[in-house]
């Protein structure tokens, strides 16, 4: 049987099920079935998402930690019960060690500023690498600007695999922080972050995670990896736009300052002095997004009723069939082979511009993303200004990637 054949139902995966739960997909665009490969970006949201979004704000809602009342309380009980399922989907050792953010943008700020100010000086260095998002450059050379610190970076190969014996060699005396990316946004490519914690840390230095291409893909135990900081997106793992989670070690949130100040984060004001409330509300300035957190929380329960080893397992055949199906068509340059990777496929199509071939995708049903993707120093290593990503998910099925295939072919004839 083909992979074609079989794609409904591979072992205890029902894909036609998933997609059942996932209403934006049961749609038509320019009168063609919709293939969403845009998941690098933001993932769709399943009904029990939308559902519990609209039945807080219909029957529950109340601002948290600040009433006596019932829908207060209620809420509140709700958004630390999100905590909670969080902690456990990550494995942390304490629900303190959760800190709720608008997102992995946001929790790398709060710490480049937080631990940056505490612990960064002059003629420091932060080592990242040279397949970053921006999100996890830009917030580091503001750090660098401001303290006056130097910001190194780990090459990687034209496979699109982290060198890590230049890696040891970029780790001295003023190193104070890792930064580094778990997969990558434009490659796909899965970094040995294990690997990476643990050549960190044998020199004393703790080690950031954005985790915000990984975390939908497969189990993380931040514990086993070893990490100081995990960061990840809800709006990536199927969950709400607007949150996101910054895992720290206990150690490091009770010594780094506040990153933001205001409401709900204070012991204590006075004009003169104003003392800080325990973790982790230290970190949690204002009205949180308590609606989103709460939905974040109940599509962590979704993906672990599905199961995430599941979920690896049909990606890794939906990655397999699109690398064979896609390294066939002549003309096309794939960009992110590494023996280890995630669902995504970047590519060139002959000398058609990215742009050109994204829109004629998209009049045929079928979402991408076109440019840069946010890594715009990627991109220079391959000296090239971008290119175009079909990246999918665990709702992708082998029939889809057989679309883009065919649509491929079709542009190709358009433009020869």
């Amino acid at each position: 049987m083909s992979e074609t054949k079989k794609s409904h139902k591979i072992l205890d995966f029902d894909v036609i099920k998933i997609r059942n739960d996932f209403p934006v997909l049961n749609q038509k665009i320019y009168g063609k079935p919709l293939i969403y490969f845009d998941n690098a970006a933001t993932t769709q949201k399943p009904r029990v998402v939308i559902d519990v979004i609209n039945k807080l704000l219909s029957e529950h809602n109340s601002n948290v930690h600040r009433g006596v009342h019932y829908l207060s309380d209620q809420m509140t009980e709700m958004y630390e019960s999100a905590r909670k399922k969080v902690q456990n989907f990550l494995n942390a050792k304490h629900a303190h060690e959760i800190i709720f953010t608008k997102g992995v943008t946001d929790s790398i700020n709060a710490v480049a500023f937080s631990f940056g100010e505490l612990l960064v000086k002059e003629n420091d260095e932060i080592i990242i690498s040279e397949m970053e998002h921006h999100s996890n450059i830009v917030p580091w050379q503001m750090l660098c600007k401001r303290k006056g610190a130097g910001l190194r970076v780990i090459p990687f190969n034209d496979r699109g695999e982290l060198l890590l014996d230049e890696y040891k060699k970029l780790i001295n005396s003023k190193t104070k922080l890792v930064a580094i990316v778990h997969a990558s946004n434009s490659l796909g490519t899965v970094n040995p972050v294990k690997k990476i914690v643990a050549i960190a840390h044998e020199n004393n230095i703790p080690v950031l995670i954005d985790g915000a291409q990984a975390i939908q893909h497969e189990s993380v135990n931040v514990q086993d990896m070893d990490c100081d900081f995990y960061a990840f997106s809800g709006h990536k793992i199927y969950g709400p736009t607007g949150t996101g989670i910054l895992y720290g070690k206990e150690r490091w949130l009770r010594e780094m300052p506040p990153y933001q100040g205001g409401g709900d984060m204070i012991e204590q004001v006075t004009f003169e002095h104003t003392t800080y409330d325990d973790l982790p509300a230290k970190f949690e300035a204002g009205t949180p997004n308590y609606i989103g957190a709460i939905g974040l929380g109940v599509v962590l329960d979704y993906l672990t009723n599905i199961g995430l080893d599941n979920i690896k397992n049909y990606e890794k055949k939906l990655l397999n069939y699109g690398m064979a199906k896609l390294t066939v068509i002549n003309g096309l340059k794939l960009y992110g082979t590494a023996r280890n990777k995630t669902c995504i496929f970047s590519f060139l199509l002959d000398d058609i511009h990215s742009y050109d071939v994204g829109m004629f995708l998209d009049r045929m049903g079928i979402a991408v993303r076109t440019g840069h993707f946010c890594t715009q120093p990627l991109w220079d290593h391959y000296k090239v200004e971008g290119a175009v990503r079909a990246s999918l998910a665990f709702y992708n099925t082998f029939e889809e990637i057989d679309s883009l295939c065919e649509a491929l072919k079709e542009i190709q004839k358009m433009f020869s």
